[in-house]
């Protein structure tokens, strides 16, 4: 892939094209990039409901047994298995994206059926007004809940050029600044400091929360959001210096069938599941 090491700042990637024909629009910025959410979902038409008639995903497959859908930088991946429980009480409390409108986007779930969340979700002293909370007078979120009880936080970016794009990934655990620091000596996450509970490490096309939390939480495997997944270039010699550094490979790379994406699994210290890939991205 010859990719480039120079990072791109948050701020910029939403601006990319969505025309681009890689669906992982920042793949050629860096060696390791954000790759995909995969779902473990009890209804695959529930799901398409609410990731591509509402939020504007389109529904694609990686193999003949998988589901994808595709959205700026990111895809998502289902497969029929009802899970054990949301994401919620997970060491991957939620995930994020970003939105030039988010009036429209929360009309247009609530319309549809699906449950706004965001009084439950922020703090008990910000004021949300009809399902929106107005942090300052440029940024402002909202929660929602998928499927399956998959969160999902909206991020309104006013500049943003395209209907919706990846924006975060939130962990929680009580650890925060070790996870912090994990990501960034394992992918190369660039650490940005925090305040309070909340700390951020940047790779291109995504910013990772780390969230230190207060309650016990549990390992995604067999959750709602069963694993996350970075896409690697050079994936053999990456999982070669894991094991260097002592990290155990759950799964070898290996081809998927009927593909020429090859994967391999490893799980955090937290209980994430997390998936390497190498040729999502040249996925149309």
């Amino acid at each position: 892939m010859n990719r480039s090491l120079c990072s791109l700042a948050t701020a910029l990637l939403v601006l990319t094209a969505a025309s681009s024909p890689a669906q992982i629009l920042v793949a050629n910025d860096g060696p390791v990039v954000y790759g995909h959410h995969h779902l473990a979902v009890s209804n695959v038409e529930a799901h398409k409901k609410f990731w591509v008639d509402t939020l504007g995903g389109t529904p694609t497959k990686m193999s003949p047994t998988t589901e994808a859908i595709k959205f700026p930088n990111v895809f998502l991946l289902m497969r029929a298995q009802a899970p054990s429980g949301g994401t919620k009480g997970t060491s991957v409390n939620h995930i994020g994206f970003s939105v030039p409108n988010l009036r429209q986007t929360v009309d247009r779930i609530k319309a549809n059926g699906f449950r706004m969340v965001t009084r439950d979700e922020v703090a008990a002293t910000q004021e949300v007004k009809d399902d929106i909370a107005a942090l300052n007078a440029t940024v402002s979120i909202a929660f929602a809940m998928a499927p399956d009880d998959v969160k999902v936080e909206l991020v309104e970016v006013r500049t943003q050029k395209v209907p919706i794009a990846l924006h975060h990934v939130h962990f929680f655990g009580p650890q925060n600044t070790e996870m912090q620091a994990w990501y960034a000596k394992v992918f190369g996450a660039r650490p940005r400091a925090g305040s309070g509970a909340f700390v951020s490490a940047e790779l291109p096309g995504v910013t990772l929360n780390f969230t230190a939390s207060t309650e016990p939480v549990v390992g995604t495997k067999g959750r709602a959001l069963d694993h996350i997944g970075f896409e690697i270039d050079n994936l053999e010699a990456f999982c070669k210096n894991l094991e260097a550094q002592g990290i155990k490979l759950d799964v070898t790379p290996r081809k998927v069938p009927g593909t020429e994406i090859t994967i391999a699994f490893i799980t955090d210290p937290w209980g994430t599941s997390i998936e390497l890939s190498e040729g999502l991205d040249k996925l149309p």
